[in-house]
């Protein structure tokens, strides 16, 4: 193909590229952008912190066994109210009151053996005496003294010794009645079995640690929440603030509560920091059950009659193509000539959580107003300061703006 044929070629290509933006900017301008928009009203604005926790005894005791053997009796089950001190299990005491008995005997062992080895020592005394008094005549060698001094003292050690096997005997002896005595597992406190691990004839091994027979809950007509605040939100949050929840078994009923304590462990979940906030709870109904799980609310402000928008008008942002004459995006460039007169009450400082820009409507285009906002609810918040009245109406979203090169071609060159 020759020089001037592609010429041509790329001449007619470049003027069909010309024609198709030249209609599709036409056929853009004729869209008409449609804005939703809500209304600004006063009413009561209430700024809540939501979590969820599970329910459970203030005080609960893990009852175990210090003793390894077979459960010969069971005195309590599930739900069953005990007092402290009473039996409520017994472990089979045939093993530990033999071995009682053989201390016993032991010790009586240790006891003959000790007044023997005492009539030795004072025996061996005498006889070290009468040696003295004969080499002090000088009728027995000074070696034959010597040798009956030391048997004496020999005999006075073995006296000591006697007496040291006699106390570990004693000892021993105590030993063995106390864990007979542990075969007895008694209630540790008042309260109501939530939960039994054991059945007679079942044999528990503590060797490592205290197997766990009954869980006892102290009180429960007075329980606690342990709830999972979001680190965001525990700043929000101090000790004796109220809150309140509801639980799956009573939909329909609110329960109130007040914080006792915002521990300061984290609980780090899939990278998800939490905090435990402990709530009090009364339960003299005693309808709330260990474990239930609560979907709770912690109110940390609350005021009445003030200006509210909805949360979606601080999120809208809107096409720079759509913008009013002299209007300016948060960070962005004027559309057009600034007039004085309208740059005035724009607002441009910087975005903040306080400070924050939303959308009026001007002529059909969008206009921002600056406002310093207060507590949200989630879906509306306070509106402070800012050119905003009741009645008034701010932009929510946009429908059907232009955008891309369609947008370029409506600004002019």
């Amino acid at each position: 193909m020759s020089k001037r044929n592609v010429l041509v070629v790329a001449a007619a290509v470049l003027l069909a590229g010309l024609g198709g933006w030249a209609w599709l900017a036409r056929s853009s301008a004729k869209v008409e952008s449609k804005f939703d928009t809500a209304k600004l009203e006063r009413g009561r604005l209430v700024a809540k912190v939501t979590a969820t926790g599970t329910l459970s005894a203030i005080v609960t005791v893990q009852v175990g066994s210090q003793v390894s053997g077979r459960v010969a009796e069971l005195h309590a089950d599930f739900n069953s109210k005990v007092k402290k001190g009473e039996l409520i299990a017994k472990i089979d005491p045939q093993l530990f009151q033999a071995a009682v008995e053989q201390a016993s005997a032991n010790l009586v062992a240790a006891q003959g053996n000790l007044a023997k080895a005492r009539a030795q020592a004072a025996d061996a005394q005498r006889q070290a005496e009468r040696s003295r008094q004969l080499v002090e005549k000088k009728l027995v060698a000074q070696a034959d003294f010597d040798t009956a001094q030391s048997n004496a003292d020999a005999a006075v050690a073995a006296a000591q010794a006697a007496e040291g096997t006699v106390a570990q005997a004693r000892a021993a002896l105590y030993m063995a009645r106390v864990n007979l005595q542990y075969t007895d597992i008694l209630s540790p406190t008042n309260g109501v079995v939530i939960s039994r691990n054991v059945d007679v004839g079942q044999t528990v091994a503590a060797s490592l640690q205290a197997p766990t027979i009954f869980v006892i809950a102290e009180d429960l007509a007075k329980m606690q929440v342990d709830t999972s605040v979001a680190e965001a939100d525990v700043g929000r949050l101090k000790d004796g603030a109220p809150a309140s929840f509801t639980v799956d078994a009573y939909p329909s009923e609110v329960f109130k509560g007040v914080i006792r304590q915002i521990r300061n462990s984290p609980q780090t979940v899939q990278n998800v920091v939490t905090y435990d906030a402990v709530i009090d709870v009364a339960n003299p109904d005693l309808k709330l059950r260990p474990g239930m799980t609560a979907n709770v609310t912690f109110v940390y402000a609350e005021k009445d009659d003030v200006l509210k928008i909805p949360n979606a008008a601080l999120r809208f942002r809107p096409p720079p193509g759509l913008l009013a004459e002299g209007a300016r995006v948060p960070g962005g460039n004027v559309a057009g000539a600034v007039r004085p007169e309208a740059a005035k009450g724009q607002g441009r400082g910087p975005e903040t959580p306080d400070r924050r820009t939303v959308w009026i409507l001007r002529d059909g285009k969008p206009w921002p107003v600056r406002i310093r906002t207060g507590i949200s609810d989630g879906s509306a918040t306070e509106v402070l300061e800012g050119e905003l009245q009741p009645g008034g109406e701010v932009v929510t979203d946009s429908v059907g703006p232009p955008s891309g090169m369609a947008a370029a071609m409506r600004r002019p060159l």
